[in-house]
């Protein structure tokens, strides 16, 4: 295989398009459940890995999209530089083409910007099979449409990404993480109430859990910044809300990356064992993970739905038990495909869009996955995967 040049991929493209063969993208496979399931041969790009340039100083990093996201971490560790986003996981075999197709970010996503903002230029082949490149290294204005961004989210349906320019920024000097009692009313008020004010917020979290009578509801919100700021910040949050504390990082550190990576007991709908929290500490201890650990496991014939509401929008008034994320734009229940019609409703009511994230045991038939797109939208859309997929061969009805 030459080094320089993706010659395996181009031709299996090529042959494909010549005989309108289907294909079904992949890198690590860790994101088959997102999205409509997709018929067609699998074409790997596991085997295009490594690291291309990594400029500390420029705060890039290029690498060649089946290298793995541990790898690219590593790496970035290494120099005290980190991905901002916190792009989710989801076991060891993620890589970082995936997590560029798949547009997915982590607790951050609300403070530091989405996984496009972070793409400064990429290489990919397109349905011809013709390689072509996007962007740069740096940040520049450009004139006409930024198609390295519009890789960001598109799921495979533009093409096969070989290459990818991405900024990244130094880890923040301080870190720290408070945690309140509060149920969602006054969490999403008070958010609201922080967010217009200069603090280093970074993340937040709420969650509670309905059938344990002495836990209370909880946010948690991450602070990252200068020392004197994240050290200001804390004072101030805690003398704004009652009933406030500050926790160990070495404590909250691995529920984040829980939260980050879906593993958190709301997520995963493991029953507790003996009484304790996930990550070992003792239910009487303050882990925020706790306020999830104790709802009941769903059956099979739930769905994990995810709400992309404004960080504005009030509390929506749905059943379901939910988790609060990114400032309130966020929001995670768990409910039946039954629901579909008034989870959406709910969601467009104030402004968002509810997208339908894993499927129950039964592959919810007959529900799509993500909401009904403007008709804007969807034609932009249409006219992008009409000008680099024509046969359209790559990954169809991923979307939709």
């Amino acid at each position: 295989m030459d080094p320089e040049r993706p010659g395996h991929l181009i031709d299996r493209i090529k042959a494909a398009a010549a005989e309108r063969t289907p294909l079904r993208i992949v890198g690590g496979d860790t994101k088959a459940f997102y999205g409509e399931a997709v018929a067609g041969q699998p074409l790997s790009t596991r085997e295009w890995a490594g690291i291309v340039n990594h400029e500390p100083t420029e705060l890039v990093i290029t690498v060649r999209a089946g290298t793995p996201l541990a790898e690219v971490e590593a790496a970035l560790a290494e120099a005290g530089q980190c991905l901002p986003f916190d792009p989710p996981r989801f076991g060891p075999a993620s890589t970082i083409g995936g997590v560029v197709a798949a547009g997915l970010a982590g607790p951050a996503r609300a403070t530091v910007g989405g996984v496009r903002d972070f793409v400064l230029g990429a290489q990919f082949i397109d349905g011809r099979g013709e390689w072509l490149r996007f962007g740069g290294q740096v940040m520049k204005n450009v004139a006409g449409y930024d198609v390295s961004r519009a890789l960001a989210g598109a799921m495979g349906t533009l093409g096969v990404i070989t290459h990818l320019s991405l900024k990244v920024l130094p880890v923040a000097p301080a870190e720290a993480t408070l945690m309140f009692r509060l149920d969602q009313h006054e969490a999403l008020a008070q958010l609201h109430r922080w967010g217009g004010q200069p603090l280093p917020l970074n993340a937040s979290c709420w969650v509670r859990d309905d059938t344990a009578a002495d836990r209370p509801a909880l946010l948690f919100v991450r602070l990252r910044g200068a020392v004197a700021a994240v050290e200001s910040a804390c004072a101030r949050m805690l003398r704004d809300a009652a009933g406030g504390e500050r926790m160990d990082n070495a404590q909250a550190g691995p529920d984040w990356a829980a939260c980050r990576d879906q593993t958190l007991p709301f997520f995963v709908a493991g029953p507790p064992q003996d009484k304790k929290c996930p990550l070992g500490g003792q239910r009487s201890a303050p882990r925020w993970s706790v306020g999830a650990s104790f709802l009941e496991p769903p059956s099979p014939g739930l769905c994990l739905w995810r709400l992309s509401v404004p960080q504005t929008a009030p509390v929506i008034d749905l059943p379901q038990a939910q988790l609060v994320e990114w400032q309130g734009a966020q929001r995670w229940l768990w409910a039946p495909t039954s629901s579909a019609a008034p989870i959406r409703a709910a969601a467009a009511a104030v402004g968002g869009h509810a997208t339908l994230f894993r499927a129950g045991a039964d592959g919810a038939p007959g529900v799509p996955r993500f909401d009904t797109q403007s008709p804007a939208i969807r034609a932009i859309t249409r006219r992008l995967r009409e000008a680099f997929d024509p046969q359209g061969i790559f990954s169809p009805g991923r979307m939709g």
